[in-house]
């Protein structure tokens, strides 16, 4: 468990917190690249590390992030007009451009001087693997962009969609780093025990500290061998999984490289990025399996409420649990993937008290990332270098799982398995 003042340390985001100084360090998905569809075309209202923020992609199709107030009167940009690059205010009429200059205030005398003394807060903005991604830390420290894996698949090899979730982004990444629970809360049909996460639902768990952050293995007992699982969490808040496998080796179709980013907007509210990307190139990933896979998952158009990207099933209806379901088809009553882990994860409060918990065994790579995560606040306190921030230590990490066979060792089976291709 961590104390009263280590959770808040590492929860708490805002400008000017321990760990919202750590955060700003890296950079971080702002918005998917659909929401900006075109040039010149309506602004974006954004909230990322509980900052108020402007979106927009201008005339020559690059994309802004600015202050969501007019630095005049601190009118919302949100109704601004987006044109010839730049947002005009609708208020006086002041433009700023994607940099934040100030570029035409034509409420005010001709050749006056005001104009070259306002600015406008800006920050630097990058689109890679469908996502529009931010850096909004010291500008003497920005690193390289981000260089995943799946960010330089191509377009018709990886998918990323993104989710609306109430609580604390960390009670979010744990779930994501929590392999053990996907036995329980996952097991979407009772009695199935062709499921390899159900053959051993205790497996044996081993985490080794890397420059990027950690990787991780589960080891099942199977009738082959061991059903291993090599994952990988990647500073500050990312999970990288795979499923590229079934019972007794048979290939998933599509087999799929997946994982998560859990960026906060604020201390209590979070938007997740959940990644699909193909480990090869023969495995296009085909838009019905894409939508597929979504729907399992509890997501995709027909899960969300129109126009967001809030899930239907919710807090405000206990996520349309089902009593006989649970005794009869699922370990939860509820249905989705991704909706089981909002129930638990949402259920725990806005932020949860870690001060009040009980861990196990189970628990080694949450017991891990916070003890990373923790030193890391206090390496960029001061003033070093954190885990991660340089892309080079994660471009090559690769996630993979596969039935290794008995008396063989994991590691010299999957060697090449881990390492990426894109």
């Amino acid at each position: 468990m961590l104390t009263v003042e280590e959770n808040e340390r590492a929860t708490r985001i805002g400008p000017g917190t321990p760990c919202g100084k750590l955060f700003r360090r890296y950079w971080w998905p702002l918005c998917l690249s659909t929401e900006l569809p075109e040039k010149d075309g309506a602004p974006l209202r954004v909230r990322l590390l509980g900052e108020d923020l402007i979106a927009f992609r201008d005339s020559s199709g690059a994309i802004g992030l600015i202050d969501a107030y007019c630095p005049h009167r601190r009118a919302p940009l949100f109704f601004a007009r987006n044109e010839e690059c730049g947002l005009r205010c609708v208020y006086h009429g002041w433009k700023f451009d994607r940099h934040g200059d100030c570029v035409d205030m034509p409420s005010e005398p001709a050749g006056t001087t005001l104009q070259a003394k306002v600015k406008i807060l800006a920050y630097p903005t990058v689109e890679k693997g469908g996502v529009v991604w931010t850096y909004m830390g010291p500008k003497d420290l920005q690193p390289a962009e981000p260089d995943y894996e799946w960010t330089r698949a191509p377009a018709t090899h990886r998918y990323v969609s993104k989710t609306f979730e109430n609580c604390n982004y960390l009670q979010a990444l744990e779930g994501g780093l929590d392999t053990t629970h996907s036995s329980f809360a996952h097991y979407n049909k009772l009695g199935d025990r062709a499921n390899l996460r159900q053959h051993d639902r205790a497996p044996q768990l081993d985490v080794e500290r890397t420059d990027y952050g950690y990787s991780y293995v589960s080891q099942r007992n199977v009738d082959e061998g061991k059903y291993v699982r090599v994952y990988h969490y990647v500073m500050p808040a990312q999970q990288l999984r795979a499923s590229i496998i079934g019972y007794e080796g048979v290939r998933n179709k599509p087999a799929r490289l997946d994982g998560h980013i859990w960026a906060p907007i604020d201390d209590y509210t979070t938007h997740v990025y959940n990644i699909m990307c193909a480990p090869h190139p023969e495995d296009e990933l085909i838009p019905e399996a894409v939508e597929k896979r979504e729907v399992a998952a509890g997501r995709g158009e027909i899960n969300n409420i129109p126009g967001t990207f809030r899930l239907k099933r919710n807090q405000s209806n206990d996520y349309l649990i089902d009593r006989q379901k649970q005794k009869t088809q699922n370990f939860t009553g509820i249905d989705g993937v991704n909706t089981q882990d909002f129930a638990l994860q949402e259920g725990m409060g806005p932020i949860c008290d870690r001060s009040k918990e009980f861990l196990g065994t189970s628990d080694k790579a949450i017991v891990a990332m916070r003890r990373i995560l923790l030193e890391a606040i206090g390496v960029n306190e001061k003033g070093g270098t954190p885990r991660g921030v340089d892309p080079i230590t994660y471009r090559n990490v690769r996630a993979y799982d596969r039935v290794v066979p008995s008396g063989q060792d994991w590691k010299t089976v999957m060697e090449k398995d881990l390492v990426a291709l894109w």
